[in-house]
């Protein structure tokens, strides 16, 4: 397993808890913009690191596993110094997340995992759209991502927002984000959930078609102890963006409840 140092921005006190954001498949950090300045206010240390493959992160050959993309996060919490962060992740941020609280509970204070899943079916859909995006490049899968991301109405109300976010999974350079649809393909977290001992908080969007509350978030709320789960109304598959007020509320509560 080789560690890749990830680009990342912090903002906020150097001395305030430290919360690391960690996005969807085919975004960059930018996706969490919306819940900087809230958290910063409140004095916490906002991190925010692009996946290997993504954004201005390394793309190294792949395939990946979702252990190389948590020990990317655990070399990135070396690197700035924190023991124990709480971790905020989206998709695969969340997979990522529900990764450390399983095999590095000591660096976890909490965990919100948001419109993500802990088995990610079926695999031959991920092993079509990584030969899609070898073959023609993110622009192929950006529209599709989109539809996923945000509900019709909000597309309609938000072209610009909407034409933001298709033109940063275009950006995705192709290797990374085929290597990560390969690390989903091969996922399967559902039995390990109970060895999550972080105080955790799920969070899913009603009109998720991609990982939709019942299918996915209740599995992992029932196999965290003590999870908690919340569903926020018209949001689809990227709810912090799409809702953010409420997103951020919801993370807000459950940071300063631990």
């Amino acid at each position: 397993m080789s560690v890749v140092k990830l680009h990342r921005v912090v903002e906020g006190p150097a001395d305030g808890p430290a919360v690391v954001f960690g996005g969807s498949l085919g975004s960059d950090l930018r996706m969490w913009e919306p819940q900087v300045a809230p958290l910063v206010e409140r004095g916490f240390r906002v991190v925010r690191y692009d996946t290997r493959g993504h954004g201005a992160s390394p793309v190294p050959p792949g395939p990946y596993e979702l252990d190389d993309l948590g020990a990317d996060v655990l070399a990135l919490l070396d690197e700035l110094g924190v023991a124990r962060a709480h971790l905020v992740g989206l998709s695969l941020g969340g997979m990522t997340g529900m990764w450390l609280g399983i095999h590095a509970p000591e660096r976890v204070a909490s965990l919100v995992l948001c419109c993500t899943s802990a088995k990610l079916g079926p695999p031959q859909m991920w092993a079509e759209r990584a030969r899609t995006v070898r073959a023609e490049g993110t622009a192929a899968v950006a529209g599709a991502g989109v539809s996923r991301w945000l509900t019709p109405g909000y597309v309609e109300r938000h072209p610009d927002r909407a034409g933001f976010l298709r033109a940063m999974i275009a950006g995705v350079p192709a290797e990374g984000y085929a290597a990560c649809c390969g690390a989903i393909e091969r996922m399967d977290l559902l039995d390990l959930l109970p060895k999550i001992t972080a105080p955790t908080l799920v969070i899913a969007g009603a009109d998720d078609p991609a990982t939709s509350p019942g299918e996915h978030a209740r599995p992992i709320a029932e196999g965290i102890p003590g999870a908690r789960l919340e569903v926020v109304a018209d949001a689809a598959h990227l709810g912090s963006y799409e809702q953010p007020a409420e997103f951020t509320r919801l993370i807000l509560d459950h940071l300063e409840r631990t």
